[in-house]
């Protein structure tokens, strides 16, 4: 379950790693580490302000290297690529 702690709405895309979305989403993070939301490309989910949801996440595939986002992976996900745990 995710919720919307904060006092404005906030999207996340298809393709966005979900362990680093907005800080005001409340939700168990390191688990959400690797995956994305399970929507088709190009679209999005909204959360408004103090709503909880239940999402469905699925995992990356390929080479599993995520950059960008809000900068706190950097690189492989996986501990043998030089990441993860």
């Amino acid at each position: 379950e995710v919720k919307n702690t904060g006092e404005r709405p906030i999207q996340v895309g298809s393709h966005y790693h979900f362990a680093e979305t907005n800080a005001a989403l409340d939700f168990d993070r390191p688990t959400a580490r690797g995956y994305r939301l399970d929507i088709p490309a190009g679209t999005a989910v909204r959360f408004e302000p103090g709503e909880s949801r239940e999402v469905t996440l699925v995992a990356y595939a390929g080479r599993r290297h995520v950059y960008g986002f809000r900068g706190l992976t950097m690189g492989p996900l996986d501990a043998a690529d030089g990441g993860g745990e």
